[in-house]
């Protein structure tokens, strides 16, 4: 048994043209394998090709050449198995308004084949956190809820990996909280998991590898820490007792005085130490009350890297 969840190779997939619109090459040639137990990021802007990557290992969408592989089964010679062995939950909250949660995941369930006496129902409201609301109508469920429904939905024919499609978008703070907490736990339980996300905040936070898609390639594929890595630049601010304006500065420096007086520095670790900025401050005859660095972020690597492919 491989030790991949997902594995895929040459996937291409083109739309083709209608009415006025001209044919779309969503993918081109993508390679990309996801390890067991992972958590796994699938970044991009939007068009990146990322929805129809999803919807082909989902079943919805057919690709029109190259293989693909879901927890050891090829999509071609096996396609109930490898669909059985992946959940989606989708981007667009689409439930039937007249069904419970309980009705509504038992439903799921029939589709997928699981006999009644192996369904967990009860235990899936109970991880989603809509036991009290279980034989409630979905029409009278928050938007929160109804998310967290879609979760439901994706669990209950208990597969190996499990793919949220844009799952905190519009959900508060709280549900947000709960609902990678449960992420968590299936992780802890040996599920592999595919994120895909604008917040980047939750791809740096959530993620232990991440693949960039950009106009239907993968232009790069690495760990979260190796991608951070990549930008060599750092920011210090610098809170002076007083106010004061910026120092002459270090070559490759760059500086800026911000609304509250602090003075922000953007330097490249591998050039400028961190010394010389503080003594270029140090020699202005400027006191230092507070000052703190700030690694890159995953956004800065994000823009970095689809940007350069924009303009090559």
């Amino acid at each position: 048994m491989t030790e991949n969840a997902i594995e895929i190779t040459g996937l291409t997939k083109t739309y083709r043209a209608s009415g006025r619109s001209p044919a779309k090459e969503a993918l081109k040639g993508i390679d990309l394998s996801i390890p067991r137990g992972s958590i796994f990021g699938l970044l991009g802007p939007n068009g990146a090709g990322k929805s129809t990557l999803i919807n082909i290992l989902a079943g919805l969408v057919v690709k029109d050449a190259g293989q693909v592989t879901i927890w050891g089964f090829d999509q071609d010679v096996n396609p109930r198995q490898s669909r059985a062995a992946i959940g989606v939950m989708p981007q667009e909250p689409h439930l039937d308004p007249f069904f419970s949660p309980r009705g509504s995941l038992e439903v799921q369930a029939g589709l997928y084949g699981v006999p009644k006496s192996q369904r967990r129902t009860d235990k899936i409201l109970e991880l989603i956190g809509l036991t009290d609301k279980a034989d409630a109508y979905a029409r009278s469920l928050s938007g929160g809820m109804r998310r967290r429904l879609l979760l439901g939905k994706a669990l209950v024919h208990s597969p190996r990996i499990l793919v949220l499609d844009e799952p905190t978008a519009g959900v508060d703070i709280e549900l947000r909280n709960m609902l990678w907490q449960n992420v968590r736990r299936l992780n802890e339980e040996g599920m592999t998991i595919i994120l895909t996300t604008h917040y980047l905040e939750e791809a740096e936070a959530m993620c232990d590898e991440i693949a960039i898609i950009n106009h239907g390639q993968v232009i790069t594929r690495d760990t979260t820490a190796n991608l951070l890595a990549r930008l060599d630049r750092k920011t210090m601010v610098i809170h002076p007792e007083t106010a004061a304006a910026l120092p002459p500065l270090p070559n490759g420096v760059t500086g800026e005085r911000r609304d509250d007086g602090a003075l922000v520095f953007s330097y490249a670790t591998k050039v400028t130490p961190a010394e010389a900025i503080l003594a270029a401050v140090r020699a202005a005859g400027i006191s230092i009350r507070d000052v703190k660095t700030e690694e890159a972020h995953l956004e800065d690597v994000f823009l970095s890297l689809t940007s350069s492919r924009e303009t090559a």
